[in-house]
């Protein structure tokens, strides 16, 4: 049997250890192969005061950094970018992109692969963007008349999840962050958490999320985001963490029904 390996494909710095930290690191512990491609490097993601603003393409440069020690601390196997511009993913070629991550999907091979959902968990363009990406992705990688950048041989993905918000989840964090919104021209767009009956998958990772704050603390640009919550002793935040873990299975070819899963491999072990 390969070697059980699993795929995140976000949009921005942050993204990984913010919203699935603790899942990522519990895998990592228990020896599965964990990767990350990025879609950007942040490079509009300034939260300090304007006049302390380091420039776009330094704070590029930051964010990256910042992004490489989070994935450390996770225990990932490899960090890949895509190469398009914060703020705007949602613009890139879409044959292109679909084609990078294609190659990515070949190269790496893995079972799993976990991306944004429809609605970017809060209508972030980007997070949207790269969530259809990668599902476009998934099935050109899987074709074996499909020419990727590198002309890798065909690789079918096993699983692919969305990673999702419960309603616990986010009533907690907002009483810290307050309401998630974002601005989308004249605009705004919030989260709308998942019902319980929505969610096909929870993660039990609760052990591993000291880990995943860690790893958010590396992104320390971006700390002034997460408001109150950046504050939190060690142990409050990762009791927090701890509500992640949600997500819901767009497709398996190895298992299905309502039964909730407690494993992203479910069927493959």
């Amino acid at each position: 049997m390969e070697s059980l390996k699993l795929l995140a494909v976000f949009a921005h710095p942050d993204d990984e250890s913010m919203g699935m930290g603790g899942t990522l690191a519990k895998y990592s512990a228990e020896g599965v192969d964990t990767h990350l491609v990025c879609a950007s490097r942040g490079e509009r993601g300034w939260f300090g005061p304007e006049d302390e603003h380091p420039g776009f393409e330094i704070l590029g440069q930051i964010r990256s950094a910042e992004l490489q020690n989070a994935v450390n601390t996770l225990g990932m196997k490899s960090l890949s970018f895509l190469g398009y511009v914060d703020g705007d993913v949602d613009k890139a070629n879409h044959a292109e992109a679909i084609s990078r991550i294609a190659t990515h999907i070949r190269r790496i091979r893995p079972q799993v692969v976990v991306t944004f959902p429809p609605d970017g968990n809060y209508g972030h363009p980007d997070h949207i963007a790269i969530g259809q990406f990668t599902s476009a992705a998934v099935v050109c990688a899987a074709d074996s008349t499909y020419t990727d950048s590198e002309n890798l041989p065909a690789h079918r993905v096993s699983k692919l999840y969305y990673m999702v918000d419960g309603e616990g989840f986010v009533n907690l964090v907002t009483s810290f962050v307050g309401e998630i919104t974002f601005a989308v021209g004249d605009e705004l767009r919030g989260e709308i958490p998942w019902k319980d009956w929505m969610i096909t998958t929870r993660i039990n990772m609760a052990e591993h999320c000291g880990t995943a704050w860690e790893a958010i603390q590396y992104h320390k640009s971006q700390l002034p985001s997460i408001a109150a919550l950046a504050e939190m002793p060690k142990e409050s935040a990762a009791a927090v963490l701890a509500m992640q873990g949600t997500f819901y299975r767009a497709f398996s070819l190895v298992n299905g029904g309502r039964k909730i899963e407690a494993d992203l491999f479910e069927g493959l072990r």
